[in-house]
């Protein structure tokens, strides 16, 4: 059983990253689970169990990109890219800093992969009205896609694995927020360190601000640009105090996404039946069928195993849980993708009992490997196989040789940091 689960679970994988012909990866992940079901590596219970686990984090990834496609369709992200060009006043350096801090507000408030395939563009198209040379747009787009990641771990709403590791383990908002989003400051800090250092001979030269478009000209609607801020502020505060209702997240960003298409269905400048037939709705169907197929790991003892392990960090004290946790969760994510590895690493922590120091450690951690280790390949996770597409249709190319060059050098000490400044904060707390 438990060679047939690896198998059936690493040829599902290549197929939902490999997807020949442009197949959706909705087919792959589907059929995975309809073998593993047939095979009796699953069972229909287990298909309930999974779906209940999934469900909310699926819904509201789907609430949040149709959010965040409405608001770029007005302008918003751009009138935003804009300000930060003008506020960085012809300092390259600074400019640079300005897109990464943006890049981190823009995945914490509209998750990763918002900041990675709607930002970039966008940040691609201002750097090059700037005219700034090729060699400089490289580590301007790589710091765009690398802060994606880096920076989505401060809300559950900011990364899929996110919603998923927290519902496993059933921790509200207001209490995920009180763990992560200093950590998230501490990973922010990080990742500007360690990009400058990397990038330091090919920083932006300075530019005329002069050159740098209005920020109120990329606005479409300005009625619905006002809206939007406080459709989002009603939107943050209802987060919070999600707790305290007891509503799931999905239904909070759900509501809100459908208060704004409503509001966008009267803007001449937006096509929210498009919008809505643009949504990635396949990854209901990927997130269940592929969490089947986990299971079937479970199943099959692995995560026992795995587990052992994971039993072995803990006892060694805070710091080497969370390090050994987070290193190991983030190993996994780079080889078979982050959404498989936030749920193998969750159930391994669920086979055996620590003491709640040590055990928030372990969830944390492998939430923040999960987040940040697929940064060291391209198919780590499905966001950045799409961003390495975008780019290739821009006209910038960059080989899975070249990505990896610089993505396991940039993103190691980025993840020790921020794991160590997870230890130290859960200290402190405690």
């Amino acid at each position: 059983m438990v060679i047939g689960a690896s198998l059936l679970f690493i040829i599902t994988l290549i197929f939902v990253i490999w997807q020949p012909r442009g197949l959706s990866i909705g087919w792959p992940a589907s059929i995975g689970a309809l073998l593993a079901l047939l095979f009796g590596i699953v069972s229909l219970q287990d298909i309930v169990q999974v779906t209940s686990m999934v469900w909310n984090a699926t819904f509201t990834f789907i609430a949040i990109i149709i959010i965040s496609m409405i608001l770029d369709e007005i302008g918003f992200f751009e009138w935003a890219a804009l300000h930060m060009a003008l506020l960085a006043k012809g300092k390259g350096t600074r400019l640079y800093i300005s897109i990464i801090i943006l890049g981190a507000i823009v995945s914490a408030f509209f998750a990763n992969d918002g900041a990675a395939l709607i930002l970039t563009p966008i940040v691609l198209a201002m750097v090059r009205a700037l005219h700034f040379e090729e060699k400089y747009v490289i580590p301007i787009v790589i710091a765009s896609g690398f802060i994606a990641d880096t920076a989505s771990i401060p809300f559950t709403i900011s990364n899929l694995v996110n919603i998923v590791a927290a519902d496993f383990f059933g921790i509200g908002f207001a209490e995920y927020a009180s763990r992560m989003v200093v950590v998230f400051f501490v990973s922010c800090a990080a990742s500007i360190g360690v990009l400058l250092l990397y990038y330091r001979k090919h920083l932006p030269p300075q530019y005329q601000p002069e050159e740098v478009p209005v920020p109120s000209s990329t606005i479409k609607d300005i009625r619905l640009f006002r809206l939007s801020w406080v459709i989002l502020g009603v939107l943050m505060l209802a987060y919070f105090t999600s707790e305290w209702t007891h509503l799931p997240v999905s239904f909070i960003g759900g509501i809100a996404a459908f208060v704004l298409w409503l509001a966008a269905r009267r803007s001449p400048a937006i096509e929210t039946t498009k919008i809505i037939k643009e949504a990635p709705w396949t990854i209901v169907i990927f997130s269940i069928g592929m969490y089947v197929v986990v299971f079937g790991l479970r199943n099959a003892g692995l995560t026992d195993l795995l587990g052992q392990w994971i039993q072995w960090f803990a006892q060694e004290g805070v710091v080497i849980a969370t390090l050994g946790m987070g290193v190991l969760s983030a190993f996994l994510s780079s080889v078979m993708n982050n959404l498989p590895t936030v749920m193998i690493g969750s159930l391994s922590i669920d086979t055996f009992q620590a003491e709640p120091l040590i055990r928030e450690a372990l969830i944390y951690a492998n939430i923040i490997g999960s987040d940040l280790g697929p940064k060291m390949t391209p198919i780590g996770s499905l966001a950045t196989l799409i961003w390495l597409h975008v780019l290739s249709r821009k006209g910038i190319q960059i080989s899975w040789k070249d990505y990896c060059k610089v993505g396991v050098v940039i993103t190691i000490p980025t993840l020790l940091i921020t794991l160590l400044g997870l230890a130290g904060w859960l200290y402190f707390i405690h």
